[in-house]
């Protein structure tokens, strides 16, 4: 990661000020396993939202029940993403970077620490950024723009980028 993208990644991180973690499946999304997930992204050309949860996490199932269930966003990530369920806790086997891994050590691979965590992958796999946390789902709408938008991969920080969208007309709800 270069210096630009580090910062930009910290500024994401640090500015969400997400609640502290702790999902099993939800929303009424299409959550795909990682391999199938991966596979898809790169044939359609969307980026991967990955949800790292576990089944004990109490933030985890508040996601799924008010961020990923509600409509805007539900409908957002069905036209911008590939939503990947991802266990952190399983020993499911996924495919990355040409080396096999359980759904556990590709969490360790992310450097996954708390749960919720959101990765957002391009389509072809290579890792973005990580947000650790719950995000509100106003909060997190703006973010799946930021992504999807490509703003991240300009170098256009976060609180630029909401800078820019409350400046402008709001994103599609």
């Amino acid at each position: 990661m270069n210096r630009p993208t580090r910062a930009c990644a910290l500024t994401l991180l640090l500015s969400l000020a997400a609640v502290p973690a702790g999902a099993g499946p939800g929303g009424g999304l299409t959550w795909r396993a990682w391999d199938p997930g991966l596979r898809e992204a790169r044939a359609s050309r969307r980026p991967v939202l990955v949800d790292v949860y576990t089944e004990w996490c109490g933030w985890c199932r508040r996601m799924d029940r008010d961020v990923y269930s509600r409509p805007e966003v539900k409908g957002y990530l069905d036209r911008a993403f590939v939503t990947v369920k991802l266990d952190a806790e399983a020993g499911d086997r996924a495919e990355y970077e040409g080396r096999t891994f359980t759904s556990r050590s590709l969490a360790t691979r992310f450097r996954v620490s708390g749960y919720p965590t959101t990765i957002f992958l391009r389509p072809d796999g290579d890792h973005l950024v990580s947000v650790p946390g719950y995000i509100e789902p106003e909060r997190f709408l703006v973010l799946l723009h930021y992504i999807a938008d490509g703003a991240y991969d300009r170098g256009v920080s976060f609180p630029d980028y909401v800078k820019q969208v409350a400046g402008s007309t709001p994103p599609a709800r």
